[in-house]
């Protein structure tokens, strides 16, 4: 009886062995099973996994490539014969080369520069006075101001808009004898401020001389011009009719030249106009 006994035993314990064994041949074939069959698949065959079992639960971790990849692959494991359980620890990490790359942002399109305004040679300035100028009373180096009557455009941009302030030089006075010599009075602009800025300009003179009997004669001087710088229409004179015709409607040479003994006087108000004999520069913002 006793003998029985222990040989039951002994029994028993060969068959736990036994099935120990066959569980683990078991574990092992689910692996090799799955990775054979996820290698072999389409979906899967390029995913970086690992498979392990244990007791039946399968244990899937690493690397897959899509979505799709990662539902085929935990199908593949959970229709595999033995499998009790599946544990999906993958994740989705797209390979570089076959993930749609954006493509380089566009370089940023440089907008073209504002150019310099530019105010050509030969341009008329026409300005107001803003006080009385006299060949006897005013002295040569002599500051004048005035303001600008008529806007300046260049390729359709306003330049030197109107209002403006100038200033200007009186270049030679010279008070007329009773008797004989000449009076003469000459003018030239020598800035203009625009938006708080003041530029250098540079004009021709406009002189205007009173000889002997009272005969009066006027013109521009300056880069070989004469004439033509005046605006005698302001007064319905004509084109260089003088500096008396520019002093506005009604407005002469005052005590005019008949006498012998008047001076040139150009009254505050009065309208003259320069040319630039010198481009003028101008920044774009202006």
């Amino acid at each position: 009886m006793h003998k029985h006994l222990t040989l039951s035993v002994f029994l028993v314990v060969l068959l736990g062995i036994s099935i120990g064994c066959n569980n683990r041949a078991s574990d092992e074939q689910i692996q090799k099973d799955i990775q054979a069959k996820a290698a072999a698949d389409a979906e899967t065959k390029d995913s970086d996994v690992t498979v392990a079992s244990k007791k039946g639960k399968v244990t899937l971790s690493g690397k897959v490539r899509t979505p799709a990849a990662q539902q085929k692959l935990e199908q593949i494991a959970r229709e595999e014969p033995g499998t009790a359980e599946v544990d999906d620890q993958t994740s989705i990490e797209p390979d570089a080369t076959q993930a749609v790359q954006a493509p380089p942002p566009a370089p940023p399109v440089e907008k073209p520069k504002p150019q310099p305004i530019i105010v050509p040679a030969g341009t008329a300035l026409t300005v107001r006075l803003g006080q009385a100028l006299s060949s006897k009373t005013s002295q040569p180096g002599q500051t004048f101001l005035a303001t600008v009557a008529q806007p300046v455009s260049v390729e359709g941009r306003t330049a030197i808009p109107a209002g403006a302030t100038v200033s200007g030089t009186v270049v030679n006075a010279k008070a007329k004898g009773k008797f004989k010599g000449e009076g003469e009075l000459t003018l030239a602009l020598t800035n203009v401020t625009v938006k708080g800025h003041t530029y250098s300009i540079q004009t021709q003179t406009l002189e205007n001389t009173v000889k002997g009997k009272g005969k009066r004669t006027a013109a521009t001087t300056g880069g070989g011009a004469a004439g033509g710088a005046l605006i005698g229409g302001l007064a319905g004179g004509g084109k260089g009719a003088g500096i008396g015709a520019l002093v506005g409607a009604g407005a002469g040479l005052m005590g005019g030249a008949m006498t012998g003994n008047k001076q040139i006087e150009i009254p505050a108000e009065s309208a003259l106009s320069f040319q630039l004999s010198a481009p003028l520069t101008l920044p774009p913002g202006q």
